[in-house]
């Protein structure tokens, strides 16, 4: 029998909660938007989900490639493509759920932040499932460079995100919220706040 480390991989915990409440399961069509070296795929790919992926990093397409080849022979290469959240290829209204974890924290401004959640939110089927993890300035002050831009305390500077802020988008997109938001303070460093929408008819 696997350890639960093989069987789930490095997942993010608050995506480990909508598994085991059922939100996310298998035989869904799940696009990882942002998947990096895809530590949040293991137990989906394992799982028999159709399991897509962006990245801007060609390293990281290459890394997820090779882990779905493992766990998922059966899926085609191109479930994996080098770009951009902003303009990925993939249709509009097509994925059951779409995850998008610690990415748009990374935004150089509005215009690309909303590129971005844009991008990521078109490609999910009405009545489907949005992931979203990201910085925020929820639960703790950071120094205001520009707009939304923060210096951290590692030098890092992020696009950060508020609850009104949140709340404004969620209406504007046509969602609704499946959780309330729930932000974690990572050891007086950042905060990660976990954005979970239902994309209405």
């Amino acid at each position: 029998m696997p350890s639960l480390q093989e069987q789930f991989g490095p997942i993010d915990i608050y995506l480990f909660d909508q598994l085991i409440r059922g939100n996310i399961g298998p035989g869904m069509r799940i696009l990882d938007a942002g998947c990096g070296f895809g530590r949040n795929l293991v137990y989906l790919l394992r799982e028999g989900c159709e399991i897509f992926g962006a990245d801007a990093n060609p390293d990281a397409i290459a890394e997820t490639r090779r882990l779905a080849s493992s766990l998922a022979p059966s899926l085609p290469v191109n479930n994996f493509r080098v770009e951009p959240i902003e303009a990925m290829s993939f249709p509009d209204s097509s994925f059951d759920v779409v995850l998008c974890s610690a990415v748009l924290h990374f935004a150089d401004n509005d215009e690309h932040f909303e590129a971005m959640l844009h991008g990521a939110w078109r490609a999910l089927k009405p009545g489907g499932l949005f992931f979203c993890r990201l910085a925020s300035t929820i639960g703790m002050e950071h120094q205001r460079i520009e707009g939304r831009r923060f210096l951290l305390s590692n030098g890092a500077q992020w696009y950060l995100v508020d609850e009104e802020f949140l709340d404004k988008l969620t209406k504007e997109l046509g969602g609704q919220l499946v959780d309330p938001l729930k932000t974690t303070v990572v050891q007086n460093q950042r905060c990660m706040t976990t954005w979970v929408l239902q994309k209405q008819a």
